[in-house]
């Protein structure tokens, strides 16, 4: 993790207006970053990008915080609230560009499958519930301006 990438979490962190969002925005904002740098086709070490993540949010947070337990709320209902967040999602998509906006309902999706193969639970929900409105939505958007699925 390189500095400017901790300070775009940072800043998105500090766009929550109470420390329950605050936290909320930074779990939100570092498990996007997280998932979104396992698209990758190179060998990923994840032993050592697990601990750079875990440094920084140890630092950020404090302890009892782990990419392990902001991935598990990732697949939870609070992550929703986050998600749906007008500010939330101002401040990601003005701080986090590497990571468009419309690519967070896919990223959800990544982990809840994810979640799904290691635990064998269940993953319907209001997670599940949340990518599908994004999906409705974006079918209905595509079909207002004439575009086509992509």
């Amino acid at each position: 993790m390189n500095p400017i990438l901790k300070d775009k979490i940072l800043a998105v962190m500090q766009s929550g207006t109470s420390r329950d969002e605050a936290t909320g925005f930074f779990r939100v904002t570092v498990g996007l970053y997280y998932l979104s740098g396992l698209m990758t086709k190179e060998t990923i070490d994840f032993k050592q990008l697990d601990r750079e993540f875990n440094r920084f949010i140890y630092q950020s947070i404090g302890k009892g915080h782990s990419i392990t337990s902001i991935l598990q709320y990732m697949s939870g209902e609070k992550v929703v609230r986050v998600v749906d967040s007008k500010r939330f999602l101002q401040a990601f998509e003005q701080y986090c560009t590497e990571v468009p906006v419309e690519n967070i309902p896919f990223l959800l999706g990544l982990n809840l499958g994810v979640a799904k193969d290691i635990s064998k639970i269940d993953v319907r929900g209001p997670v599940a519930d949340y990518i599908e409105r994004q999906r409705q939505l974006r079918e209905e958007a595509d079909a207002k301006s004439g575009a086509g699925p992509v």
